[in-house]
């Protein structure tokens, strides 16, 4: 199982593994915050194909094989659970032989093929609400993952569309989405995407993130998901988003002071 009711759950990691340097660098920090913090359980994240990038000119990733690789190389070197996202039924199992959990990306959370090829692997599956679902209408995906026999399931929540390239969070679809009987996460970095607005890419507002993220934790998450970069503006994906690897500790700090205070009342 990857939730611990006891524990924090933070899902962080590069939004492309990239290469062997950056993914390194990032789970390097990750391993040293877990041995800091016991009260936190971390799960490292990093995504091999970048299926749903704006442009077709758009970078998208090392791809499946040398993505599994990555991943198998962070776990066995650092001892973090690994997790990465995927877009096709077939990638379900290759993935699962590594993965300790599978993401179900936002743009595909109705996909039914999807979430039933996800389920038949055996591991926990973390499933991002679409920006096009209401809260409440994730009971409908939950159902569609148990009905196919998966054990845990994750819901993240990474904001709803508001008009034209913008994102909004609605701090009550914490508790909406926690009537499913799932933990609930907050995609802090993703939520302070605005979709499409850089002409052929997504642009962010990386000041909002810290804000956000402590504002959730106050309502109630079970957990976090950041992507960290050792040098945000190079990456090759969500630059305008990611935190910067040597700003994240503080930021973590932030909320997990906010957790052991606020978030006793929903233990």
């Amino acid at each position: 199982m990857i939730f611990d009711d006891n524990r924090f759950l933070l899902v962080a990691g590069p939004c492309s593994l990239e290469n062997e340097s950056v993914s390194c660098a990032v789970a390097e920090k990750l391993a040293e915050l877990q041995k800091k913090y016991p009260v936190l359980k971390i799960v490292f994240k990093g995504s091999f194909d970048k299926a749903n990038r704006s442009s077709i000119f758009s970078e998208r990733g090392p791809g499946l094989d040398e993505g599994l690789r990555l991943l198998s190389l962070i776990s066995e070197r650092y001892g973090l659970p690994v997790t990465t996202d995927i877009h096709l039924p077939e990638q379900a199992d290759p993935v699962a032989q590594v993965c300790d959990l599978l993401q179900i990306p936002a743009f595909l959370c109705r996909q039914t093929d999807l979430l039933v090829a996800a389920a038949h692997t055996g591991c926990s599956i973390s499933v991002k609400k679409g920006q096009f679902l209401a809260p409440h209408e994730m009971k409908h995906v939950v159902q569609k993952l148990r009905e196919a026999g998966a054990h845990e399931i994750l819901q993240v929540e990474r904001g709803t569309t508001f008009g034209y390239n913008n994102l909004v969070v609605d701090m009550r679809s914490f508790d909406i989405m926690k009537r499913n009987n799932c933990p609930v996460l907050f995609d802090a970095t993703h939520s302070v995407q605005l979709p499409g607005a850089g002409d052929g890419c997504t642009i962010g507002q990386r000041e909002f993130v810290a804000i956000l993220a402590r504002a959730a934790v106050a309502a109630g998450v079970d957990g976090l998901f950041f992507e960290v970069h050792p040098n945000p503006e190079e990456a090759i994906c969500d630059a305008a988003n990611q935190v910067s690897l040597d700003k994240f500790e503080n930021i973590l700090d932030q909320c997990l002071a906010i957790w052991e205070t606020c978030g006793r009342v929903y233990r």
